[in-house]
């Protein structure tokens, strides 16, 4: 043999020895489980999302000072924001402390704070965008601008899932917030990693999913196709060899078939006791919180719960409707919390509970408001919750300056925030990455550290 016969043989074994390894995975299971790069001490996480816009300054973030510097402007050059900002606005509700922390929360979350204890708030957040769609593209995707796999993806993309019966990752909305289906995208992903929306408006398992029943064929019968497709599909496969789309394809059909005696049980909370739904059944958020529940119970990896359509607590005009909100949220997140005890998921569930951004301590005054109570988008600082899994409980970390305007103590970027639930999950952040384009990417972008001070 002589070299140039000896190197083309090479070559193409090496090739061919590729392009096997390329077609294994291909043709593998994307959902099946996982081990993290090291021992996690969360499996799942429920993401509480108050789309809009949560004021710190009203809810978990208390600042005696604008009590008394109410209706004066703010000390210091004047702030630019979104819109024209007027004089500085006390909150309209008190604040205690609470548990054996003694953490200040609003009275407008009087069962959360009863449990305070079991959580850890940051309220030194900040994030890149004071617009909606930038901000939320960052809180769910890690980035700006769309197209980037979501957090669920990732999470659903680095563990896979314990229940093939049921989709990785469920996103559960009454409608759709700002972006809609961009927040739980699976971006350059295979698409069995983006999430499954699910509009939770209806309490009835057939009304949640439309085409959940077939009402011409029984299960068997229905098994019985699904064998001589997979037959047909054989043949085809031993002819031609292996072909990654419709691999895919057939694994979407048998999940989708798996999914009817699946999704019944699990989407069907008249299946609880009246006892437990009582905490629940007060709104569509409450109704959410307890299907998210249910299926982390039955090993989905990731549930996120919007609050409501669009942006409901964008209080511009009057930020007093914030109590209203509140209070069609806050006995679901506390019945939650609870329930996960009661059940011996909290501690392997990481529960956060957020915003895209904050809101200004001064009044908004653009002369576009009918009552000139409300407050605009603030990106600078703001607060966010975390419990369950792997979380320190009964902690405070950071700090906004005296006013609630600004981080100062222990600035926490959104990189931050992912790169510290996927250590909880196992993740080395930096490591859990996916090639595309050439490049190697990853939720938390290029940056992005984990805030050792709050794990357990």
């Amino acid at each position: 043999m002589d070299r140039r016969t000896l190197l083309q043989t090479l070559g193409g074994g090496f090739g061919l020895a590729g392009l096997t390894g390329t077609l294994q995975a291909a043709t593998a299971d994307p959902m099946a489980v996982r081990k993290p790069h090291f021992p996690g001490k969360a499996k799942h996480v429920i993401y509480l999302f108050l789309n809009g816009g949560m004021s710190q300054v009203d809810t978990f973030d208390p600042k005696p000072a604008l009590i008394k510097y109410d209706g004066t402007p703010m000390p210091g050059a004047k702030i630019v924001t979104d819109r024209a900002s007027g004089s500085l606005m006390k909150s309209p509700w008190a604040f205690k402390k609470h548990g054996q922390s003694g953490i200040e929360v609003s009275e407008i979350f009087p069962e959360v704070a009863k449990r305070i204890d079991d959580f850890c708030l940051i309220r030194s957040m900040y994030t890149d965008s004071g617009n909606h769609g930038p901000s939320l593209q960052i809180a769910n995707c890690g980035h700006q601008l769309p197209g980037r796999p979501s957090m669920g993806a990732w999470v659903t993309y680095g563990l896979g899932t314990e229940n093939n019966n049921l989709p990785g990752y469920v996103v559960l909305c009454p409608g759709f917030p700002v972006l809609g289906a961009s927040l739980w995208t699976s971006g350059y992903m295979p698409s069995i990693y983006q999430g499954t929306h699910i509009q939770n408006s209806a309490v009835e398992p057939e009304k949640l999913i439309q085409n959940l029943c077939n009402g011409e064929l029984t299960p068997q019968e229905q098994q019985r196709q699904l064998a001589l497709l997979g037959k047909l599909n054989q043949g085809y496969l031993d002819r031609v060899g292996a072909q990654p789309g419709l691999d895919s394809a057939v694994r979407s059909m048998e999940s989708a078939f798996r999914l009817q005696s699946e999704a019944t049980d699990v989407f069907d909370i008249r299946k609880e006791p009246e006892h437990v739904r009582a905490r629940y059944d007060i709104s569509d958020f409450g109704r959410g919180c307890l299907m998210a529940l249910r299926m982390v119970e039955r090993g989905v990896r990731m549930v996120q719960v919007y609050h409501g359509n669009f942006q409901p607590w964008d209080s511009h005009d009057d930020i007093r409707i914030h109590a209203k909100l509140a209070d069609k949220t806050d006995g679901p997140i506390a019945a939650l919390v609870d329930d996960l005890k009661s059940r011996g998921l909290f501690d392997e569930t990481i529960i956060l509970i957020g915003s895209e951004f904050g809101r200004t301590p001064m009044i908004q005054n653009s002369g576009l408001e009918k009552l000139g109570r409300g407050r605009d988008h603030n990106t600078p600082g703001f607060t966010v919750l975390l419990a369950g899994g792997g979380i320190k409980g009964g902690t405070v970390y950071g700090a906004t300056d005296d006013f609630g305007y600004k981080a100062v103590e222990k600035p926490t970027h959104v990189h931050d925030l992912h790169a510290t639930m996927l250590h909880c999950l196992g993740f080395d952040h930096t490591k859990l990455t996916y090639r595309y384009a050439g490049r190697d990417f990853r939720l938390t972008d290029v940056s992005g550290n984990v805030i050792k001070e709050i794990l357990a």
